[in-house]
């Protein structure tokens, strides 16, 4: 299976059609930026695709044709267009990462992009007009986001550490099943929690929690092997097969048997 990311679903046709290269920021942006990345595709005369992914609790900033955009937590299963010839460039920002960029909690942000010349001003756009440009490579791009971030970069926010600990504690082990163990494990209340996720995460913590298995449950079928979907639903900790095949039909839009098979 071709590593594209995690949350791309079906990443081996998904190889076939777009080619995606990865890039660390600086070390000054490590607290606030994952990575950037770039994605690239060429459909010319051929059809276009639409490639789905199960989104990450993190917010991109993407710049890309017609104008740089910021895209918040998107909650249901996202699908892009692809047609014609095209790149995109996009950061990662790590979850609380991006809180102190707007004035405004992330959850406000959940579900929709808005343009990033109203968070970063039209050097944005400018900085899009760059990577439509098409010639330079992914390290001169990504020196020239280092420089743009840099020059806004934040003081630290002990908040947004502790929300990047606990979303990286949830989508690193199984052993966390429910929003009560996590506020236990880091010692506040629930509500806190949830305040906590609102305004630095963009989703609740439900909702990480259980993208974290869903993730999981779309990894082990792409890797083309038989899977016994009653003990993974345990494994997840789901309470039956039928909630889990619930929730995976909910967010991916069919069954875990038809996707392993190839159906969208």
């Amino acid at each position: 299976m071709t590593d594209l990311g995690r949350g791309v679903l079906h990443p081996d046709r998904a190889a076939a059609v777009i080619s995606l290269d990865r890039h660390e920021p600086a070390p000054e942006l490590a607290r606030v930026v994952e990575f950037y990345w770039m994605v690239g595709w060429d459909r010319r005369g051929l059809p276009a695709y639409e490639q789905q992914v199960l989104s990450h609790p993190n917010v991109h900033l993407v710049f890309e044709a017609p104008a740089a955009r910021v895209y918040g937590v998107d909650r249901s299963l996202f699908v892009r267009r692809l047609e014609g010839a095209g790149r995109a460039l996009g950061v990662k920002f790590r979850p609380g990462g991006f809180r102190a960029f707007t004035d405004r909690p992330v959850a406000a942000l959940a579900d929709r992009s808005v343009p990033a010349a109203g968070i970063f001003g039209p050097e944005a756009d400018r900085l899009n007009a760059a990577v439509l440009e098409g010639v330079e490579g992914l390290a001169a791009l990504a020196a020239r986001v280092d420089a743009f971030l840099l020059d806004r970069l934040p003081a630290p926010d002990p908040a947004a550490e502790q929300a990047a600990a606990m979303v990286e504690r949830i989508t690193g082990s199984a052993d966390l099943r429910r929003v009560d163990q996590v506020a236990g494990e880091f010692g506040i209340t629930v509500r806190r929690l949830q305040r906590l996720f609102a305004e630095y995460v963009g989703a609740p913590p439900k909702w990480v929690l259980r993208r974290a298995r869903l993730h999981e449950a779309a990894r082990r079928a792409d890797q083309g092997a038989d899977v016994d979907w009653a003990a993974l639903a345990v494994e997840l900790g789901y309470a039956d097969q039928a909630h889990f095949t619930r929730d995976f039909t909910a967010a991916v839009g069919t069954s875990p048997a038809r996707y392993a098979g190839g159906g969208l």
